[in-house]
């Protein structure tokens, strides 16, 4: 195997499981990488799908996947509550194994050049691959969605970095990109206000003053009739996920709202549970062993933070052994 990456690609589809499916299959049974998870979601209406492997078979292989989300996915009938331009939304390379981030951005550039030749769609280079400053951030190129970006594309600040200053009529436009791990983190609050997850968010995100490196937002999930407060956070090491629950905790008493459970989408680094296992432990005078297996950090950060979808297929060591 070559360079070691992981790929998590985000489709716009969440509730159709044949047209999931069709989408899925060109990544599954392949040489040189593994299909770990795909992820949907009915109220996102999106899937998320995680990919380890060999980043040259990965990228030969995502082609026929985003060829199969522009026959099925039209976008001017999509609704959710996941912000989206893209029927293929977002494809973010992520250095594992021998791998460097530059080398990660060579791979991104290679696929944006791939799929905008083949399909006709406009690629915007995102976060470490970026070639502008306010094209870092995601959220600020996905601003104004795919019904947006119909015009925001025509804007000479907002030509995308490969392909025509036009949407795919039906598919519209993809961030391809690099980036360090990231958590994707979500907060479960017993109300059907999402009002409270709105100020909730504000607490702990960035843009609004709260912590570094967390992005986050409300979304109400109607399936499981509540709100949550749904982030990414771009650097756990400098906000690790205990300070983030306690505070969402903390801050949820004032609107005297429970909060009831968190979920991991996607693959979490095993740093970023034990990191904040050590810091229960030391609330009790518990000794933390480096020799803790993941079973057992599985078992602790579901007894101290309430995950309730957590298990060693979540972890990435598991598929680095």
């Amino acid at each position: 195997m070559g360079k070691i990456v992981e790929c998590v690609p985000n489709f716009s589809e969440g509730r159709d499981h044949n047209i999931i499916e069709a989408i899925i299959a060109p990544l599954k049974n392949k040489s040189g990488f593994k299909l770990v998870s795909y992820e949907p979601d009915i109220d996102y209406n999106r899937t998320v799908v995680t990919l380890i492997g060999d980043a040259e078979a990965i990228i030969e292989a995502i082609p026929e996947f985003v060829g199969w989300a522009v026959k099925l996915i039209d976008l001017n009938h999509h609704t959710g509550q996941h912000p989206r331009m893209g029927a293929v939304d977002v494809i973010p390379f992520i250095p594992l194994e021998d791998t460097t981030v530059e080398e990660c951005v060579g791979f991104a550039n290679t696929l944006a050049q791939i799929i905008s030749s083949r399909f006709s769609i406009p690629v915007f280079m995102y976060a470490l691959a970026a070639r502008q400053p306010e094209r870092v951030s995601l959220p600020n190129i996905r601003k104004g969605e795919f019904e947006g970006m119909k015009t925001k594309i025509l804007d000479p600040l907002w030509l995308p970095d490969y392909g025509k200053p036009e949407i795919h009529p039906t598919f519209g436009a993809v961030a391809i990109g690099a980036r360090i791990l990231l958590v994707a983190y979500n907060i479960d609050i017993a109300t059907k206000d999402e009002k409270v997850a709105e100020r909730l968010a504000r607490t702990i995100r960035q843009s609004s003053g709260g912590f570094q490196h967390i992005q986050a937002g409300p979304a109400y999930l109607e399936q499981r009739g509540h709100v949550q407060v749904t982030m990414n956070v771009l650097d756990y090491k400098k906000n690790p996920l205990y300070r983030i629950w306690e505070t969402i905790k903390m801050e949820a008493l004032r609107y005297h709202v429970e909060v009831t459970s968190a979920e991991i989408i996607g693959l979490i680094p095993k740093e970023a549970l034990t990191d904040s296992l050590k810091y229960y432990y030391a609330t009790q005078d518990r000794k933390f062993l480096s020799t803790i297996s993941l079973d057992d950090i599985v078992s602790e950060a579901t007894k101290y933070m309430q995950f309730r979808d957590l298990s060693t297929n979540k972890i990435i060591e598991k598929y680095l052994e």
